[in-house]
């Protein structure tokens, strides 16, 4: 079976203007194994908009990439090629959710996969299940880097490839 693990790294909330996605990011995963060569990310056109004062990722130093990027529309087949009929993953997946369906809101996506929720079940007590903190908690922080060397957190494609890590590692222990 192949699943997609995704990311999006978005605006955020400012008054006034609609949350909005500037980053995707995406990695498949087949029979327990992440896919290195299947990683994928775009840029997504932001213009001249504020950003929440709270967002968080490297998208001060994009903005004139931001500006220039494709909108999702013209994304739309490499995007829906990647993402539909495939079971998707992601960490709190309530953001990847939104995003999909107010982009595409005559789309199936899923079924949807939320790690952060498989976490919450399986370990309780933990004292975090922030993204990084599950990670690192599990000693996949070398994996992680392996797949995306130089990236970090708050990157879409580096938050996806976490994200597969993580699913990975629940897989292997029969959690998903």
């Amino acid at each position: 079976m192949v699943w997609t693990a995704l990311d999006f790294e978005t605006t955020g909330t400012v008054k006034g203007w609609p949350n909005e996605p500037w980053q995707l990011g995406l990695v498949k995963i087949e029979d327990g194994v992440v896919l290195p060569e299947t990683r994928w990310e775009t840029l997504l056109h932001v213009g001249d908009r504020p950003f929440s004062p709270r967002a968080v990722g490297r998208y001060a130093e994009l903005r004139e990439e931001l500006a220039a990027a494709p909108g999702f529309s013209e994304l739309w087949s490499d995007i829906s090629a990647r993402l539909c009929g495939t079971p998707l993953i992601a960490h709190n997946c309530s953001t990847e959710r939104t995003v999909l369906t107010k982009m595409a809101p005559m789309t199936q996506f899923g079924p949807w996969i939320d790690t952060l929720v498989y976490a919450r079940a399986r370990y309780p007590g933990l004292p975090s299940y922030a993204l990084g903190d599950l990670v690192e908690t599990f000693g996949l922080s070398d994996e992680l880097e392996r797949l995306c060397p130089g990236r970090d957190w708050h990157d879409a494609l580096y938050d996806a490839c976490a994200c597969a890590v993580l699913a990975v590692r629940f897989m292997s222990e029969g959690i998903v």
